[in-house]
């Protein structure tokens, strides 16, 4: 039978559609998702047609084909595709983390694209002239220190301070949307890594991300949200059916996306978290870690949940920590993914790390605040036991941040 139609629904009855959907609901996932691109171009195409749509993409803005969301609303009947808005690594997603994108054209349909990572994070009123209605299309990576919900959050608000709709096509979370981890942000440490106090992991799709915030009242907006069609809580990206794309250059395999808001926490200090090798946040290393055998050793022992750790040497790329050099580095394999808590794997590494290179290891001013949202983990690496003490208040945070979302879920566990 095919799958119920998915109509484009305002905050207010979403939340109705979601609760009845999360009771009746407990079948096993399945493996046709249709994101909301395609429902919004079949059951949905009424909330666009006849309207100038304004388009924040990237490369992961898709259907199952592979066709770009962008030219599916090009030659959508009906749609005219006047404004395009690129975020973080630009539209085509090659440009390297904070590297600022500029303002452009899009040669396949001439429509300006607009930088949304350059000298605005946000939609200005001049931007918004030309468009009806506000259309967000990005695969998410499910982690709070990512700055696509935070995109997200800020053009929901522009779009309501120049009376535009604002419409999210929804897109699956990609490390499934039960799991919730890491503790939530302390307001203090506000930044484009980490905009609301929102967990580290926190088990949402960006539709229902957005529907959160606004219900809870921290973004001042009113949102739609195009369901996607057969996706459940518990999935797994590669369990979707829909094609991997990188969702960002350093994020190149499902791995990585789980390991990433545990292994991203190297960026605040003098350690490589592997980008400029094959594996990106998947390798940590640094020249002087001489002793990453021994270190792998030690965190084997630890018995950390659903990770292996071994050490091995890479040469870094040009532009990024140690370039050109071969350093020792170590390496995490996931070898039961349904078990990792990657916040407590990069806790560990980190304490392991700075008990043995004390006089090597050097933060970086107030970032290991702003990706994890507090100064507690800098606190528990430099405290002996201070991990161990931190990983249980973290997760009663995260358990809270759970149930106080229930409420704006969309989709059946």
């Amino acid at each position: 039978m095919r799958p119920s139609t998915a109509r484009l629904l305002p905050l207010f009855l979403l939340a109705t559609l979601a609760g009845c959907a999360a009771a009746a609901a407990t079948q096993a996932p399945t493996a046709d998702v249709i994101p909301g691109i395609e429902v919004a171009l079949g059951d949905s195409l009424g909330a666009l047609r006849g309207k100038r749509v304004g388009l924040i993409t990237n490369p992961s803005g898709r259907d199952r084909r592979g066709t770009s969301s962008i030219d599916l609303l090009a030659h959508a009947p009906g749609v005219r595709l006047t404004a395009i808005f690129g975020p973080e690594h630009g539209l085509r997603g090659g440009a390297q983390a904070g590297e600022t994108v500029a303002t452009s054209v899009d040669s396949a349909t001439g429509v300006t694209v607009y930088s949304l990572y350059g000298a605005t994070k946000t939609p200005t009123s001049q931007m918004l002239e030309q468009v009806d209605v506000l259309v967000y299309d990005i695969q998410d990576a499910g982690a709070r220190m990512y700055t696509y919900p935070w995109t997200m959050a800020l053009a929901a608000e522009a779009a309501e301070r120049a009376g535009k709709p604002f419409i999210v096509l929804d897109r699956p979370a990609p490390i499934r949307g039960d799991r919730v981890e890491g503790g939530v942000l302390d307001t203090a440490w506000r930044s484009f890594v980490g905009a609301y106090p929102v967990a580290t992991r926190y088990g949402l799709t960006p539709g229902e991300l957005l529907r959160y915030l606004v219900g809870a009242g921290l973004v001042k907006a009113r949102v739609s949200v195009i369901p996607m069609q057969g996706w459940h809580r518990s999935t797994w990206y590669d369990e979707t059916g829909l094609p991997w794309v990188n969702p960002s250059p350093n994020l190149r395999s499902l791995d990585a996306t789980l390991l990433y808001t545990g292994t991203v926490m190297f960026e605040s200090v003098n350690v490589s978290e592997g980008r400029g090798t094959d594996a990106p946040f998947q390798l940590v290393g640094a020249e002087w870690l001489h002793d990453a055998g021994a270190i792998s050793a030690a965190l084997n022992a630890r018995r950390i949940p659903g990770v292996r750790f071994d050490s091995t040497m890479r040469t870094i790329e040009a532009g990024q920590k140690f370039a050109g050099k071969a350093i020792p580095m170590i390496r995490v394999t996931v070898t039961n993914r349904d078990d990792v808590e990657a916040v407590a794997v990069g806790a560990y590494m980190m304490r392991e790390i700075y008990a043995r290179h004390r006089a090597d290891w050097v933060w970086r001013p107030d970032w290991i605040e702003r990706l994890t949202g507090s100064r507690r983990m800098r606190e528990a690496v430099e405290r002996e036991g201070g991990v161990e003490a931190l990983l249980p208040v973290l997760a009663r945070e995260s358990a809270e941040f759970a149930r106080a979302t229930r409420p704006y879920q969309l989709y059946p566990q």
